[in-house]
């Protein structure tokens, strides 16, 4: 992890820190320690809501999008090919100094290492803790080299707009096409969808013309910009937070989610249930909630221990549609 490399980077030189100016890192994981950077120098670029809250609390300036000039960079792998592709094309192109590159060696650095060393002098690798971190050198025109490497939101599965990074970028994700394949043709007035991603449930939701409103909540503020693009029917309301504690103004009569389940690429079935424990706060008293999930995670005794009736809709392809109906009054006076 970055907290194992960069303070040796520091250390030994290969990472020389310019006297002034501000240092931009790149969605550091949640439990990488930045205590060796001057912290009043860092922004963090981070868009997902849950980190953004935690670095904020630890006094660190977060944003979503680069600054126009910035002195040096550390860009920490994320899982996406074409999101890392995009961040170092976007740190090229505004940043003076130079700019470190770490990852864990299942998140792709090596090929990253490969692939930029073909476009822009780099300083030889610093291997640790099952990693690397290098650097790109600054040098004259290293932005433009990488001009191919710039994405943005575009044209993705059936004409719905998506970018790089965000879930099931490049085609509908099967769980959520069996999710919305068994969804009633009526099923309630108010509605929230959680971890909507870029609104593929939400959009098919709002086909219906019974329904007046659909609560669309997302922890990525990219995801949830493509939802902002493909949705405009005014019925939507969108919500950058936390699906696991958010709250709404009014309770709902159906919550519909496919939940993630890994952190990084660790899987963390944790992160599912603590969706399906809000998602009985967010309900009305006889409200329902739909949820899709991969056949074999352990969703079926949270929602027993939130709900009076637990049901599996259908089996299919590995995944599995589960109705959970009646949030239980007794759960809730125990929290």
């Amino acid at each position: 992890m970055l907290s194992a490399r960069l303070p040796s980077a520091l250390e030994s030189g290969l990472f020389l820190l310019p006297e002034d100016g501000d240092i931009l890192i790149f969605a550091p994981e949640t439990e990488a320690d930045l205590s060796t950077l001057p912290k009043d120098r860092v922004i963090i670029i981070d868009d997902f809501y849950p980190n953004v809250e935690m670095r904020k609390a630890q006094g660190f300036r977060v944003q979503q999008q680069l600054p126009d000039q910035a002195a040096a960079a550390v860009i920490c792998m994320p899982r996406s090919k074409s999101l890392a592709r995009k961040w170092v094309a976007e740190a090229c192109a505004r940043v003076t100094g130079p700019i470190a590159i770490d990852g864990n060696k299942t998140s792709g650095i090596e090929s990253i290492l490969k692939a930029t060393r073909k476009l822009t002098p780099t300083s030889d690798a610093f291997s640790r803790a099952h990693g690397k971190l290098f650097i790109l050198l600054p040098v004259a025109q290293r932005g433009e080299a990488f001009t191919s490497w710039h994405a943005g939101m575009a044209p993705g599965p059936d004409g719905f707009t998506t970018a790089p990074g965000v879930f099931s970028e490049s085609k509908i994700d099967k769980g959520s096409s069996v999710l919305a394949s068994v969804l009633p043709s009526r099923p309630g007035r108010r509605i929230a969808d959680l971890g909507a991603g870029w609104g593929y449930l939400s959009a098919g939701m709002l086909q219906n013309p019974d329904i007046e409103t659909v609560h669309i909540i997302e922890a990525s503020k990219t995801a949830l910009d493509c939802a902002q693009k493909n949705i405009t029917d005014p019925r939507a309301k969108f919500h950058w937070g936390d699906a696991r504690s958010i709250r709404l103004s009014e309770p709902v009569d159906v919550v519909v989610t496919n939940p993630p389940f890994h952190v990084g690429r660790a899987a963390e079935p944790t992160l599912g249930q603590a969706f399906l424990t809000n998602a009985a706060e967010l309900l009305t008293p006889k409200g329902t909630l739909w949820v899709v999930a991969n056949q074999g995670l352990p969703y079926e005794a949270t929602l027993k221990e939130h709900f009076r009736t637990v049901d599996q809709v259908v089996l299919e392809s590995g995944f599995k549609v589960l109705k959970a109906m009646i949030p239980n009054t007794r759960s809730r006076a125990k929290r």
